[in-house]
């Protein structure tokens, strides 16, 4: 570049930061999570065991694995009886480029730095799919297959946000390693191995699933498409507005029951009856919830906010620990945290800092306060919280319901004595 002799210093700075500034429309489908949403619980987007991608290589406390993805190259390289890598390599380098346009921060990893951990970050992946589905591939000795604690970490840190890698880079790897003689496919794998004990809910079967592996950006953006509806509700609008808990609409008359079939995400009200799907919270639930809220946050698709949408109901029907308890009962919610106070704070803070557009449950939240207004359900709430929501409560309310009536009878005797006396 040439400059004018006695330009000033700072324009020359500014026009050079101008010609290096990135297009418009960038190609960025991997982000680090923002500050507001990480300070909230940043251990939830971090790995434990595996970094996937530059943002959080050679960490401590990661380098355990960095080993084991060699040793999968090893077993794949030899199970094809090859010598080499550097079929792979040339192929890295080809999309070398197209893969760090994917990530929105610059990497400093050198050009040969950065098509080794592609060919690394991509073959480990593939690798343990197919161990998972194919046990003869397994090594005896492999410790991953081994300790359940690992393959359960391992699959946690697979769906998080900020530990990905591009799908087209595991795409062109698993073409080049195919399995002779065998049929299934990358998107069947990673949902078989990812859905397994990990997501609180079911994925839709694999056979509704059409879109074409270019329109993937990463392992966690295909869980998501799975897990939600390929279609947006259409009561989906901008203003939110706030319903009771779940006790309190029990208390309301609403009935809360289990749905036994549909999406998960098909929460049904209708005639004074709350449906809703069970929800299984375990140790990982959380950090999956937060990290499936966090793409749909970064998505340039609008309408992908199942899950955030979800949590936001769950987070207002959810104000103690006694509403998670009612909800336990009713097998809306399956507790494995073995703590009804550690799900109600986790659902009470999940939303922290989350921006909502089109609520999808809009409807849902109007027709539960409609429901809820009338004057005979609000009269029905208050005698249940006043007097039925304990035992002695509702000793007391017996009680004097009793000597009520005693007094009613003995009013009525008293008049009757008098209109008709004895002779």
């Amino acid at each position: 570049m040439t400059h004018v002799d006695g330009a000033d210093p700072v324009s020359i700075l500014i026009h050079e930061k101008l010609v290096g500034l990135t297009p418009n429309a960038p190609e960025y489908c991997i982000f680090r999570v923002h500050t507001l949403l990480r300070r909230v619980n940043e251990k939830a987007y971090d790995p434990q065991l595996l970094a996937i991608g530059p943002y959080h290589r050679d960490k401590d406390g990661l380098k355990l694995m960095e080993d084991h993805k060699l040793h999968y190259l090893q077993l794949l390289l030899r199970r094809r009886g090859e010598t080499s890598v550097e079929t792979y390599i040339n192929a890295m380098r080809k999309l070398e480029s197209r893969t760090r346009r994917c990530y929105a921060e610059p990497i400093s990893l050198s050009t040969n730095e950065f098509v080794e951990m592609m060919l690394l970050d991509g073959c480990f992946i593939i690798e343990l799919f197919r161990k998972f589905v194919m046990w003869d591939l397994i090594d005896q000795r492999d410790p991953i297959f081994q300790f359940s604690w690992m393959l359960y970490s391992l699959k946690r840190d697979l769906l998080l946000f900020e530990n990905q890698i591009p799908f087209f880079v595991l795409t062109k790897l698993f073409e080049m390693t195919e399995v002779p003689n065998w049929q299934s496919n990358l998107i069947h794998l990673a949902v078989r191995f990812s859905q397994a004990t990990l997501l609180p809910f079911e994925c839709r079967i694999f056979e509704s699933f059409h879109e074409s592996f270019s329109d993937i950006e990463h392992l966690l953006a295909l869980l998501y498409k799975f897990a939600t509806p390929s279609i947006k509700s259409e009561d989906a609008e901008e203003k939110l507005i706030s319903i009771p808990s779940a006790t309190e609409i029990q208390e309301a008359g609403v009935k809360l029951k289990k749905l036994q079939s549909g999406s998960f995400f098909d929460i049904k009200f209708d005639n004074g009856v709350l449906e809703i799907p069970s929800l299984r919270i375990e140790d990982r639930s959380e950090s999956v919830f937060r990290n499936l809220i966090a793409y749909e946050q970064y998505t340039q698709d609008n309408h992908f906010n199942y899950v955030t949408d979800y949590v936001t109901l769950m987070d207002y029907l959810i104000n103690s620990p006694k509403d998670v308890e009612l909800l336990r009962r009713r097998g809306i919610i399956e507790n494995f945290l073995g703590d009804d106070e550690a799900v109600s704070t986790m659902f009470n803070k999940l939303v922290e800092n989350v921006i909502l557009s089109n609520f999808c449950y809009n409807k849902i939240f109007t027709d539960l306060n409609k429901h809820c207004s009338r004057r005979k359900n609000v009269w029905i709430a208050n005698l249940r919280h006043k007097y039925f929501n304990s035992p002695w409560a509702l000793i007391s309310f017996l009680a004097a319901a009793f000597l009520l009536l005693l007094a009613l009878a003995q009013t009525i005797f008293s008049i009757f004595s008098y209109i008709f006396p004895r002779n």
